[in-house]
């Protein structure tokens, strides 16, 4: 018999909540204890809320009076009243089983012991009044109690919203159930291909890792690996907001140090607060240049979760600093060996630089104007249909890529790229301003204000998708198409570059064509240009306006976010390597 302290967990420890959670759906199950992942909603939030009271103080289960008092009693008018445990951890090494139970009501003298389950919501509407994982859960922690000594024929879930207990028996039914669970969850544990998600669920509304699950959208790119225009069903729900709540916390003065205070980012300088940004509406810390982050503060933002980016005051990426983040090693598994892959790196690479290759265009159509904007767009759609045809050839044909191919698409790249920045100055709507004056795209250093904008904003993608593959477990200094190079993040550089014009050349363009960089905020000589700071706050305000746009998914036809598009975008990066989906759309604007 295993004693009532709390057990020291190990690889072969199922916890009781396990058991609930592959109940309930064996894809969240995985998710959440193969992979790792987690992310509050409003649900998980009142849940925690409403278990407040249950964890407040960790109690022991209490001891029976003798050896037969396991066995039931009838209680008179005279017996003393249960003793009552709250969040009670109890193990059984034969089941290899643990948890925390939230009540105990418990008779030492009669031996018996019923255990009570909290959850949020109203009681189900169904015979039972109580649901699968509810039951199997309660279930096993009856398993636990008996394996105490105690007897234990029923529990019961208090149910806050409907502020009711509803009676759950343990029959010989439900005890065989939830022993093939655990056996089930045993087994799980140990698979490195995640299960498929449940079809059109109403499950799915609610649960927290909906964003990261991506139910509907897996099933969708799941039919075939070739696209189709035919409407095979109904367009995927968007089960996640549409725009993230917290958003990156930009920092650029210089000598200034960020502190915290309570759940709150303070930026002081010469001890004048000066800026702040509360933690729950934080999703970056990014830092220009010379400024200090206390030990605090960076614990903090580890803790949550929260990256804190180091660039140079030019928007040089010199680092990143973060906690243990995702930690999965099947991920980063899959990207080596894909990587490794000349087939599947060309699979890859080549929509990759079609839908570049598209956007581009669709920019120019939109904004650019006179002869330029029509030669070039010419040129432009009769690259794309060579392009296109290669594309398909390969799939007909399943023809061996080489190193030779990889090498033709980046002769195709800088022929786009060529054609696309030869009609760039065809967007510029500044006049006679000859500040912004574009010909030829250059860097390291930009010779020219637009040239600055666009190499800043280059910067800015680069590090969103930077963090957006490493939240999802990547490395993200390995790519498919960039060559890997020490400090450089390849896989970065490929997964921004159909976003380099519908992002970061959009929001340049917004910031030139709408005044809110002017002449003044550059310094120019022969030797290059730099941004002042005034010219880093208009260009950041006009990349986050463009961010936080609201677009149409041009592949799942729902409304989001384009900074909720980069992380749908490396969440299904991440499936396509793992093999969970057949192919991997990148948006495309038309």
């Amino acid at each position: 018999m295993s004693n009532a302290s709390s057990p020291t967990p190990s690889e072969d420890w199922i916890e009781v909540a396990m058991l609930n959670r592959y109940t309930f759906c064996p894809r969240l199950f995985y998710l959440m204890y193969v992979e790792g992942r987690w992310e509050e909603n409003a649900y998980t939030v009142e849940g925690k809320a409403i278990h407040s009271r249950v964890d407040r103080i960790d109690q022991l289960l209490p001891e029976l009076a003798s050896d037969e008092a396991s066995a039931p009693s009838e209680i008179g008018d005279d017996d003393p009243p249960p003793e009552i445990a709250r969040s009670v951890s109890l193990a059984a090494d034969d089941l290899g089983l643990m948890g925390k139970l939230d009540l105990v009501s418990a008779d030492p003298e009669g031996g018996e012991a019923v255990p009570v389950e909290t959850k949020r919501g109203r009681v189900p509407n169904v015979p039972l009044r109580a649901y699968d994982p509810e039951r199997v859960q309660l279930m096993a922690q009856g398993l636990l109690l008996r394996r105490h000594g105690y007897h234990c024929d029923h529990g019961f879930v208090y149910y806050a919203g409907s502020r009711t207990r509803v009676r759950v028996e343990f029959d010989t039914e439900l005890e065989t159930l939830t022993l093939a669970t655990l056996a089930a969850v045993r087994v799980a544990r140990s698979i490195t291909v995640i299960p498929p998600p449940l079809e059109d669920s109403p499950k799915c509304w609610g649960c927290s890792l909906c964003s990261i699950c991506l139910p509907d959208e897996t099933l969708e790119l799941k039919q075939s690996a070739h696209h189709s225009d035919e409407d095979t069903g109904p367009d995927p729900r968007r089960l996640y907001p549409a725009r993230d709540r917290a958003t990156p916390f930009y920092v650029q003065e210089q000598g200034a140090k960020v502190g915290k205070s309570g759940e709150r980012l303070e930026v002081k300088k010469l001890g004048e607060k000066i800026g702040e940004s509360r933690i729950i509406e934080t999703s970056q810390l990014v830092l220009f240049g010379n400024i200090q982050v206390s030990a605090q503060a960076l614990h903090l933002l580890m803790e949550k979760g929260i990256p804190v980016i180091h660039m140079s005051t030019g928007a040089w990426f010199h680092g990143i600093s973060h906690g243990t983040g995702v930690e999965n090693a099947y991920n980063r598994a899959a990207q080596y060996a894909a990587a490794a892959d000349p087939a599947f790196r060309i699979r890859l690479i080549a929509p990759l630089l079609y839908a570049k290759g598209v956007n581009q265009r669709a920019l120019i159509l939109r904004n650019g104007s006179g002869e330029i904007r029509e030669r070039c767009t010419r040129d432009l759609a009769g690259h794309l249909q060579g392009l296109s045809a290669d594309i398909q050839k390969s799939r007909v044909h399943d023809t061996i890529p080489t190193e030779a191919a990889i090498q033709y698409l980046r002769g195709w790249e800088g022929h786009a790229a060529a054609l696309y920045f030869s009609a760039f100055s065809s967007m510029l709507k500044t006049g006679e301003l000859a500040t912004f004056d574009f010909s030829l795209r250059n860097r390291r250093p930009p010779k020219d204000p637009v040239n600055a904008l666009l190499s800043f904003a280059y910067a800015l993608l680069t590090k969103e998708c930077l963090v957006a593959l490493w939240s999802e477990g990547l490395d993200p200094w390995w790519g498919f198409y960039h060559s890997p190079r020490h400090g450089r993040p390849a896989l970065a550089l490929d997964f921004m570059e159909p976003f380099r014009p519908i992002l970061a050349d959009s929001a340049v363009l917004t910031a030139i064509n709408t005044g809110m960089v002017k002449p003044q905020h550059f310094l120019v000589n022969q030797n290059g240009c730099a941004m002042q700071p005034a010219g880093r706050k208009a260009i950041l305000r006009a990349w986050e306006q463009r961010l936080d746009q609201l677009t149409t998914h041009p592949e799942f036809n729902y409304r989001c976010s384009w900074r909720t598009m980069l992380r749908i975008q490396a969440r299904l990066l991440v499936r396509f390597l793992r093999g969970d989906i057949s192919r991997l759309p990148w948006p495309i604007v038309r």
